[in-house]
């Protein structure tokens, strides 16, 4: 099974999302894990070509389950309705800024950067775009970068954190919550058959950000 049968899958999981259904389905959902994990795989490699850190990254570490934690969850549908992978060293789930790639219908998408960091990374961070606020700045707000990757995501604040200046243009960045860049690139996207060299390149974009969030996170010995 080819990967261009993804989107197809994942489109009828949202509208079967139950146990039979995927049961029933379970052969396709593994043929398909397989090529996403082997590209992944490959992207991976790719990246690491300019990106030392992630040398020894394991795919395997990046990959998230399709299955949904329903524990604590309004939502009681078993299964994601998408396929991901976050790559960064230490895997899926490092504290780490790094790469990230989402795979759902009607939002296909390349990422990256910081989610969810705790309240110790996240008062740091702040603090660090704004003692370099120049070269944040310089890197966020870079035209090629923007092309691409045109919003950040996440929760604000409504304020100002405390500590800081009310007024200037660090403002909308010090109310952040997560240091996250996400750019949609289209349904069709993992189609083509060179769709992880071109998602190499378009995510080697968010390296000098990457190395930006992370010089902080090593200050703190994460």
């Amino acid at each position: 099974m080819e990967r261009k049968g993804l989107i197809q899958f994942l489109s009828e999981l949202r509208e079967h999302n139950n146990r039979e259904w995927f049961r029933d389905n379970k052969h396709r959902y593994d043929a398909l894990r397989e090529v996403f994990v082997a590209d992944v795989e490959r992207l991976i490699s790719l990246l690491a070509c300019q990106d030392d850190e992630l040398r020894g990254v394991h795919v395997q570490d990046c990959i998230y389950r399709i299955y949904r934690d329903i524990r604590f969850s309004a939502d009681k549908t078993p299964y994601k309705t998408y396929f991901s992978a976050y790559i960064a060293r230490g895997g899926r789930k490092s504290p780490r800024a790094g790469y990230y790639v989402h795979v759902e219908p009607g939002n296909v998408a390349l990422s990256g950067g910081i989610w969810c960091p705790d309240s110790r990374l996240i008062k740091a961070l702040r603090q660090a775009i704004y003692d370099n606020l120049d070269e944040w700045q310089s890197i966020v707000e870079n035209p090629v970068f923007l092309k691409q990757y045109p919003q950040f995501v996440g929760d604000t604040l409504k304020t100002v954190p405390r500590g800081f200046p009310r007024e200037g243009s660090h403002v909308e960045w010090l109310k952040r919550k997560d240091y996250t860049v996400w750019g949609n690139v289209g349904d069709n996207f993992i189609d083509n058959p060179d769709w992880v060299e071109v998602a190499a390149q378009k995510l080697l974009l968010i390296k000098p950000m990457n190395d930006f969030l992370n010089y902080t996170v090593d200050e703190l010995s994460y």
